[in-house]
């Protein structure tokens, strides 16, 4: 179950972001232990017409927004929390007409980066389409313009 203030802030926060609006990411789930977003299929992510599978760009785009955003949930306070390294090791195409998910944890948080890890999934968080870790650096609330925690 979703922590309130904390679901509130990961939805406020992917609601500034544009790009997941096209794609139509949501908020499933926020709370201490980490975030789930989802991804609706759609043609307009399909990287191929024939088999209709899910261009990796839009998983990447999903796992990176799913881990950047997951820093609101360890944080005590908003920030703003770019992209240092992302890593993601894609185990298998996402199957056709089906939303993916992406769950995030941040592991490790320090005073300058946060150390995140995660899975991209469908139907089962236990077969991912992906394995991802990413390092965010942690800007303070300067970044923070129009967001309140």
């Amino acid at each position: 179950m979703s922590d309130p203030v904390i679901l509130e802030r990961t939805q406020r926060f992917l609601s500034f972001l544009r790009h997941c609006q096209v794609l139509g990411m949501s908020v499933e789930r926020a709370d201490r232990s980490g975030l789930t977003l989802r991804l609706p299929y759609s043609d307009h992510i399909v990287s191929d017409p024939e088999t209709r599978i899910i261009h990796g760009g839009a998983i990447t785009t999903l796992m990176d927004t799913t881990c950047g955003i997951s820093t609101a949930c360890a944080l005590p306070e908003l920030e703003i929390c770019p992209t240092l390294d992302l890593r993601i090791d894609y185990m298998h195409p996402a199957e056709p007409d089906h939303d993916v998910f992406g769950f995030a944890e941040c592991y490790r948080v320090t005073p300058t980066v946060i150390f995140t890890r995660g899975v991209a999934y469908q139907r089962d968080i236990n077969e991912p389409i992906a394995h991802v870790v990413g390092a965010f650096m942690r800007m303070g609330k300067t970044g923070v313009v129009g967001m309140k925690a």
